[in-house]
């Protein structure tokens, strides 16, 4: 993930790896920091913090392996379920709708 993103890898609490950081802002006006990409190592299964839904990346899904998908982030079992070349496509424009989107230090990077 740091070579797909540009950034080393920084703890987000306890447990998410993450790679850069974007500032979001919702219409309601929460707002906060998060990751650009990164991926927890949980008991049951790893956390991938990885998915925008944009038109390129919804087809991929369909290339990625055995998943399941929650509202923010997508769960597998063990990374040998998931192809790793999907994966990086996925990460790759979730970075570029992020860079579009939000302020982001991944301008920087791409």
């Amino acid at each position: 993930m740091t070579g797909w993103s540009g950034f080393e890898p920084k703890m987000w609490g306890p447990t998410i790896i993450g790679f850069g950081s974007y500032h979001y802002k919702y219409a309601s006006g929460h707002e906060g920091d998060m990751p650009i990409i990164g991926f927890s190592p949980r008991k049951a299964e790893f956390s991938l913090y990885v998915y925008s839904p944009t038109e390129e990346s919804k087809p991929l899904l369909d290339e990625l392996g055995k998943f399941k998908m929650g509202k923010a982030c997508i769960y597998v079992k063990k990374l040998s379920d998931i192809n790793i070349d999907i994966l990086e496509k996925i990460c790759k424009t979730t970075i570029e709708y992020i860079n579009e989107h939000h302020e982001c230090a991944c301008r920087d990077n791409i």
